[in-house]
């Protein structure tokens, strides 16, 4: 098993001063961990820039879409039991989604559709549902920002969510194409209903406790709010925009706060992207896939999910919604991306590779050929804002022996 070059890991220290020095991060963390020990830790920078607060190691973060790996891991844990099956439809769970329509190729209102089948829970979990995010382009996601369904804020319950994205017409038949979606949410609710527990209670039972993640929750543990990271944006508009908007003069725009931010008591649980947590609670949840379970959830589940479950990669499936990475290249499996051709991707990294991201520019990738877990903390909105993932990744591997 190769090792690592003290010198050349130095090199990531560097890379993520210049993002600091720059303006571009306030402040980020990076921990690689190989074969169950750690090889590299480094942070710099501020969690928050008005109260010059340093970025440390337990400093608390918002991990948005890195919550979907979590959530699907809990859904698999429940399909282990044998409760339901991955091809079983969400109106088993929702009845709401029992009646679907999708919009008709092309359409330009929300009233151009035609009757459809029910999203199963396997196209939930691999983004092949219809459903969308309120910041994808086309008559979808224009109704979602319309009608604010968003699976955040505590205007409604995650039960009352699920049912008024269900009233929504789907982008395209389930199975149709890959489509970036609040989709994990939507199995946050399914969790609920088959475990008879609210879904946080459910992860802390049974992922969080077990493996000693004590400041992973959906609202910021009471013992770390002076750990709570601040967060930012380059932008001048909506943050959570992902098409081209204007930039702001100060690229480290305060949008949500570490003293006021929504994320201090949060009622509605989203399964997609709700959860805060440290670098290290999260390592212990990425070392737990990569190891095979410890007890938590079978080996076998575990291969099965960081399989690609695509005909083939993702830009195959003509999607026109962001992701968290790149299309070409990359499969994808249950909660996250699989890494089928590394040129393609145009990003280092092993065939296999299990990886994603969160909107706050955050990431993880477990590398089954070295052993690889690696994960990076920061806090800006949007991830697409700057090549940060590529770039580490580069590093990583150019630190190899």
């Amino acid at each position: 098993m190769p090792g690592f070059n003290a010198t050349r890991l130095e090199r990531i220290g560097g890379w993520m001063q210049s993002y600091v020095d720059r303006k571009r991060f306030a402040g980020a963390s990076v921990l690689i961990a190989q074969g169950g020990k750690e090889v590299y830790y480094h942070d710099c920078g501020l969690r928050d820039v008005a109260q010059a607060a340093p970025w440390q190691r337990d400093t608390v973060a918002r991990i948005y879409s890195m919550t979907k790996p979590v959530t699907s891991v809990a859904l698999m844990m429940l399909a282990e039991k044998g409760l339901f099956h991955l091809d079983a439809p969400v109106s088993d769970f929702i009845p709401s989604f029992g009646e679907m329509t999708c919009l008709v190729e092309g359409a330009t209102a929300l009233d151009q559709v035609v009757p459809c089948e029910t999203p199963t829970l396997h196209q939930l979990l691999t983004h092949t549902s219809g459903l969308s995010y309120a910041f994808n382009p086309g008559v979808l996601g224009q109704a979602m920002t319309d009608q604010k369904i968003e699976f955040h804020g505590d205007r409604e319950t995650l039960a009352q969510a699920c049912d008024r994205a269900a009233a929504l017409p789907l982008a395209f038949a389930p199975g149709a194409r890959w489509n970036y979606s609040i989709g994990i949410d939507v199995i946050g609710r399914v969790i609920e209903v088959a475990s008879g527990k609210a879904l946080e209670q459910f992860l802390v039972d049974e992922i969080f406790d077990p493996l000693g993640m004590d400041e992973t929750r959906f609202s910021v543990p009471a013992q770390a709010r002076d750990r709570f990271a601040a967060c930012y944006t380059p932008l001048a508009g909506n943050a959570f925009s992902t098409g081209k908007v204007e930039k702001a003069e100060d690229s480290l725009r305060l949008i949500d706060g570490s003293d006021k931010s929504p994320f201090l008591k949060t009622e509605l649980h989203s399964g997609g992207g709700g959860l805060v947590g440290t670098i290290d609670d999260y390592l212990k949840f990425t070392e737990m896939m990569r190891t095979g379970g410890a007890g938590v959830i079978g080996p076998k589940t575990l291969a099965f999910m960081m399989r690609n479950h695509l005909g083939s990669d993702i830009a195959s499936m003509g999607p026109d919604s962001f992701a968290e990475q790149a299309m070409e290249g990359t499969g994808f499996g249950i909660g996250g991306a699989v890494l089928l051709d590394p040129a393609r991707a145009r990003a280092l990294g092993s065939v296999g590779d299990f990886s994603w991201g969160g909107m706050a520019s955050t990431c993880f990738w477990i590398d089954p050929v070295f052993d690889l877990s690696v994960i990076f903390f920061t806090q800006l909105i949007p991830s697409s804002s700057y090549p940060a993932r590529p770039q580490l990744r580069a590093l990583v591997h150019g630190a190899m022996t």
